[in-house]
């Protein structure tokens, strides 16, 4: 059974004590709209085995959600999940499973215009996760009765289609380029060779694009130094990085930042174990002159027509003191000043920004160079634990609907050495955020490939909760399956319903058709509440795939698994109880059962009336990936 809650009695005073509540909102604005959105309508919270599942008629000028909760007399405040950074989802539904089975909590959303303007409250609803009614025995914690666990995928393999969309493959992050120059080791693998074979990994079985990096112009690649006073210009190691990049086949994003020593007003102003200047330039003349040879001298030594696919990308994460020491309106001067001065040099190059943190500095950005007539062809901004933001509706409140929209950095979470991103959590996290971001941006650029990375310092241990996608030699971590079972999915999107305990909130899903007549069905189960991230019973389901509009006859199936026991290295390194690095006998084994790993042997399955049906429990967090080819 399920409780379901559509309004409340006296939901218009019930509304305004649940605002009055929340307090008076920050304002603002660029344009002579609303300064905040009217409340989402038709808010539905419907309880479930271990979450509440929530969902609501979207805001056509929002940029996402923000969902409150309360309990009794308590103030409403946003929902954490513990991703660390924007307390904001792009859109419905949304799962709760952050509350105590049982108890009631009152839910409201409100719409974003922007990042940091929350509209009205809608009208709350109140609900509770389907109690735990039958204790549990041993260590495996509380047995669990209530609704169906069973989340059903209908998916119409003769259904109307589009091209999937790949988000992923546009760009990857990466440490600072000069880290590809490096001889030294850690853990015992070359640095510069491990990380090369990284993202050589992204380009070949993830078909990633191109890389950004922080600190193209920092002093350890020697771009600028002024001598008696007068600058010189030497590109020779960004030569090198560039030219290694390339021969990956793989092309720049071309981060415009830190500042060379000589050239900042404050040097002593650092970020990084590698100490990247963040301050302003002393002289903007030459700051200036520095980005028109730099542009310059890409365009003569790798040629016009190659050059403007690389995007010039003005700093980064200037919103926060931490990489910029200045204000936001010199931050805003250096983006002018950065892209006229790219542009002046070609008109045809590719510039924007403000690549911002948590999403910040979009507005003001698109404020500015409304008023100053700068150019931009993309807003680039950056989020963690959660799925990106939508900036269309706030680009077309600006008059500019075809921005290019790029989230140069994005992942499971903000915060160095966090065993999260070592976890299954962060596979279904991926998948989460690359289906939401499907068919509405340009990029979404997970952050980064590789675990050799040294911003706080070099990795101590294997698996230390580094940010890449593989680790230090290059071992693939379960978000990198996520990734590359995606990638594996056909051309043609196919239409696909999911109905049951946690359809599309907890349990959602792709699926593709090939040109040769396969069917891929990509199915996960993941909550974004991070304190879950070692799974919990209660949110297990059940699974039937059901498929219609197939051709007569019988198909071949195959049944790929990302889980706890599948697919997951760091399991493997746990079984043999290893140290902080492997020995060489270590790394073989490991290198040995690298692999993605088959749930099921292949079965063929017969057409029964233009369908079949598969089924198959999955954990929370799982994954599981279908191929249905049909049998000669």
């Amino acid at each position: 059974m399920s409780e379901e809650t559509t309004s409340t009695e006296n939901a218009e005073r019930a509304r305004a004590d649940w605002q009055g509540r929340i307090g008076r909102r920050r304002t603002g604005g660029a344009d002579d709209g609303p300064l905040t959105l009217d409340a989402p309508t038709a808010l539905m919270a419907r309880s479930g085995r271990g979450q509440v599942t929530l969902d609501w008629t979207p805001v056509p000028e929002a940029i996402g959600y923000q969902v409150y909760r309360s309990t009794g007399d308590a103030p409403p405040t946003p929902l954490d999940h513990h991703g660390g950074d924007v307390l904001a989802v792009p859109h419905p539904p949304y799962a709760d499973t952050t509350g105590e089975p049982g108890r009631p909590y009152e839910y409201a959303v409100a719409a974003l215009r922007d990042v940091d303007l929350p509209g009205v409250l809608s009208e709350p609803v109140r609900v509770a996760a389907l109690p735990d009614t039958v204790p549990g025995a041993g260590g495996d914690g509380p047995a669990v009765t209530g609704a169906e666990p069973l989340v059903r995928v209908m998916v119409e393999a003769s259904g109307p289609t589009r091209p999937v969309h790949r988000p992923w493959r546009p760009m990857v992050g990466s440490e600072h380029l000069s880290h590809l120059l490096s001889a030294e080791t850690t853990g015992g693998q070359p640095i510069g060779a491990d990380l090369a074979e990284a993202l050589r990994i992204m380009r070949t079985e993830l078909g990633v694009g191109s890389v950004r990096a922080h600190a193209i112009l920092c002093d350890d690649l020697g771009v600028y130094r002024e001598v008696d006073g007068a600058p010189v210009h030497d590109f020779s190691g960004v030569d090198e990085v560039y030219d290694k990049l390339l021969s990956l086949d793989l092309r720049p994003v071309v981060e415009l930042s830190f500042m060379p020593r000589d050239l900042a007003s404050d040097p002593s102003k650092t970020v990084f174990a590698y100490g990247a200047v963040v301050s302003p330039p002393r002289d903007w003349q030459r700051w200036a002159e520095l980005i028109r040879a730099l542009v310059s001298h890409l365009i003569d030594r790798y040629g016009r027509e190659e050059v403007r696919h690389w995007p010039f990308e003005v700093w980064n994460e200037a919103n926060l003191e931490v990489f910029w020491s200045g204000t936001r309106a010199e931050f805003l001067r250096l983006y002018e000043v950065t892209v006229r001065a790219v542009r002046e040099v070609d008109p045809g190059l590719t510039v924007g920004g403000p690549a911002s943190a948590a999403a910040g500095w979009v507005g003001e950005l698109l404020d500015h160079v409304d008023a100053s007539g700068a150019p931009i062809d993309f807003v680039s901004t950056h989020t963690y634990g959660g799925p990106p933001l939508d900036f269309r509706p706030l680009c077309a409140r600006y008059g500019r609907p075809d921005l290019g929209i790029l989230w140069t950095e994005w992942g499971v979470t903000p915060t160095h050495f966090n065993p999260v991103g070592d976890e299954v959590f962060a596979a279904t996290f991926l998948l989460r955020g690359m289906r939401s971001a499907a068919n509405r941006v340009d990029a979404l650029a997970h952050w980064v490939a590789s675990d050799h990375f040294e911003e706080l310092g070099r990795p101590s241990r294997l698996f230390h909760g580094g940010f890449g996608l593989l680790t230090v030699g290059n071992l693939r971590k379960p978000r990198f399956w996520a990734l590359a079972l995606a990638d594996r999915l056909g051309e043609h999107e196919l239409p696909a319903t999911l109905t049951g305990d946690g359809a599309e909130s907890l349990v959602e899903a792709w699926a593709a058709r090939g040109d040769d007549g396969t069917v891929t069905v990509l199915v996960w189960n993941g909550t974004l509440d991070q304190s879950k991230a070692g799974g919990d019973r209660r949110l297990d389901r059940d699974v039937r795939v059901e498929l219609r509009g197939l051709d007569a006859g019988s198909y071949r199936v195959r049944h790929w698994r990302v889980d706890r026991e599948h697919s997951n290295i760091r399991r493997v390194w746990q079984d043999l109880d290893g140290g902080d690095w492997p020995t060489g006998e270590q790394w073989e084994l490991l290198r040995a059962r690298d692999t993605l790993d088959e749930y099921r042997p292949e079965q063929v399955v017969p057409v029964v009336d233009g369908g079949c049906t598969v089924d198959f429990p999955l954990p929370m967090p799982g994954v599981s990936f279908l191929r249905l080819e049909p049998a000669p």
